[in-house]
């Protein structure tokens, strides 16, 4: 076994100063992710510094036109929160469906969108919001911070802080999930914002991770109904094609969950 040492840090600052200290440090949140490729030799932190109980980073707030969560909220406290559910009702339902008990108990949103991995669930909910991730140094808009697989804005030593979503007119998810890993194969959350706007965005689907849905977003925009996609053409051309299906098969699920999640928005 390799010699790590674990650090339990107290505030942001602290944590930062840790990191800025160790040969090859890590950030540890839920550990979802680093504890496994750990266990398989595939990462070898010098220092694994733990922010998953800093109190600053644990909270959910709601403001008139946001809802602000921060980075080391679990999913179970988004899912159960009254807070949420009033106020992006979308989000508690994606929460719901993401992993099981185990992952929801443990894994956070920051660690979630900091992996961004290509069938994670947050990251579409953040893109389909125009949310904005906020961190020790900086405001990122969504768009920006996913910048491909398992890549993002963030730099060495940054901390998630908290996530700021714009409150919508209407928003929904709907997913169709892998049987073993609960990933999705493909999900995709819409949202009709409050000053007209209509975005979507799919996980699971495209070989660089989350992205936006322009064919779905244009059809929406003028009719907010599960059949005003019915003749919408979703293109494969980037989507994965895999062991679990073809990159048509894959374009077909954008479309189908999309419906979905405009029924499911109401």
């Amino acid at each position: 076994m390799y010699q790590t040492t674990y650090h339990r840090p107290s505030s942001i600052d602290e944590a930062v100063a840790l990191f800025g200290k160790g040969s090859e440090p890590k950030f540890l949140a839920g550990g979802h992710t680093l504890i496994p490729v750990m266990k398989q030799r595939l990462a070898a932190p010098s220092d694994v510094i733990d922010i998953g109980r800093i109190k600053e980073l644990i909270g959910i707030q709601v403001t008139s036109d946001a809802l602000v969560i921060k980075a080391a909220t679990t999913y179970y406290d988004i899912m159960t929160s009254a807070d949420v559910k009033k106020a992006i009702p979308a989000i508690a339902y994606l929460t719901s469906v993401l992993g099981d008990p185990a992952v929801r108990s443990r894994g956070t949103i920051g660690g979630s969108i900091a992996n961004n991995d290509p069938a994670a669930d947050f990251p579409a909910a953040l893109v389909a919001l125009g949310a904005t991730v906020k961190t020790n140094k900086r405001a990122i808009a969504a768009d920006d911070f996913f910048q491909g697989l398992f890549t993002t804005a963030l730099e060495d030593g940054e901390i998630i802080t908290e996530v700021s979503f714009p409150i919508p007119d209407k928003a929904g998810y709907a997913k169709l999930r892998h049987p073993a890993s609960r990933f999705a194969l493909t999900g995709v959350f819409v949202a009709r914002m409050k000053g007209g706007d209509v975005r979507a965005a799919a996980t699971g689907a495209s070989q660089t991770g989350v992205m936006r849905v322009p064919a779905i977003e244009a059809a929406l925009k003028g009719n907010w109904s599960p059949a005003a996609l019915d003749n919408v053409a979703v293109s494969s051309a980037g989507l994965l094609s895999d062991i679990h299906g073809s990159a048509d098969y894959r374009a077909n699920l954008v479309k189908v969950m999309a419906q979905r999640a405009v029924q499911a928005a109401g």
